[in-house]
């Protein structure tokens, strides 16, 4: 990576959402906020600021909204991306600094959506152009700067509100605890009892809530975990890599569904929020994600608008 200007994220890294600090991400949502209204007005952007510029993105998971959303960005933004398939990526054919020494002399930056999260941190150390984490087993981050957005959207202010996930404590809780501690929410996590989140990450983000005034809860029993919520939030009880583990994440998973009785003890004003791809039927009914409380759809529109901010603000003058 590049040394960013002080103040700026310009040439910065992404690798996890602590890597930011309040008042960028504040940035970053002004910024989406803008870009979101005047592509909603026009479908265009009269004067695209990364013309000329090109994005690769090196994918070793399949995706719908991270491959959509920063390839229709860098388009709509005046640049170009690049997808490179799993039998080019790292690790196979090329080693991870083989694939950033090359990628630093072809394009302006590198999205990476891969397994380990030690590859992004690879990538990063070896690239001189940033890299944006697209997606590890450790973290989500643009997921996260997405989620906070779309909240931002439909309450407002966001301290003292309270994100209770439902499920597993992965790498969506992981920023999402994050980047909650950072900007002075109350997030909460009920799980089963072997699918704890990190600890390094529950400590990282104790310490971050120290400084904001945040809180991080967690517990057993899902009823008792969202109420008083305003955001109920679930993910896939499996996700890439532990389908082997499918039928014992069932079983364990099995009372940790978000249904219409779950957001009913939340509150009246509690929305739902989906990460996706949902099972419906599974950790979601289809009553919810298609009811009248529901901003997963909103969630996934705002990717595009939250990661081409992101984009502009990394890449721009």
């Amino acid at each position: 990576m590049t040394d960013a200007p002080a103040g700026s994220l310009r040439g910065r890294d992404l690798l996890s959402v602590a890597d930011l600090s309040a008042g960028e991400v504040n940035r970053i949502f002004d910024r989406a906020a803008e870009l979101k209204a005047e592509f909603r007005a026009e479908r265009r952007h009269a004067g695209p600021p990364l013309v000329g510029r090109t994005l690769a993105m090196l994918f070793q998971r399949p995706s719908l909204r991270t491959r959509v959303t920063f390839e229709a960005g860098m388009n709509q933004l005046g640049g170009h991306a690049v997808y490179l398939t799993e039998d080019v990526v790292m690790g196979a054919r090329e080693s991870v600094r083989d694939v950033a020494l090359n990628l630093e002399r072809f394009v302006d930056a590198i999205v990476a959506r891969t397994g380990p999260h030690e590859v992004v941190v690879e990538l990063a150390a070896q690239a001189s152009i940033p890299v944006i984490n697209g997606l590890t087993l450790r973290e989500h981050p643009c997921q996260a700067l997405t989620d906070l957005f779309t909240l931002r959207e439909r309450f407002g202010e966001l301290p003292g509100r309270v994100l209770a996930f439902v499920g597993d404590g992965n790498n969506v809780y992981h920023s999402l605890a994050l980047l909650g501690a950072m900007l002075g929410l109350e997030v909460r996590l009920a799980h089963p009892a072997d699918y704890s989140p990190s600890h390094r990450i529950v400590d990282q983000a104790r310490a971050i809530a120290q400084e904001t005034g945040a809180r991080l809860v967690f517990g057993r029993d899902p009823a008792e975990i969202v109420r008083g919520a305003d955001v109920v939030y679930t993910d896939a009880w499996t996700s890439m890599g532990q389908e082997a583990e499918m039928e014992a994440r069932r079983d364990a998973f099995g009372a940790y569904r978000v249904d219409d009785a779950l957001l009913d003890a939340a509150g009246p004003t509690a929305v739902a929020m989906h990460c996706l791809p949902a099972h419906r039927g599974q950790e979601i009914t289809s009553a919810v994600m298609d009811g009248s409380r529901s901003i997963i759809w909103d969630q996934s529109e705002n990717r595009l608008h939250v990661q081409k901010a992101l984009l502009v603000e990394i890449l721009g003058g």
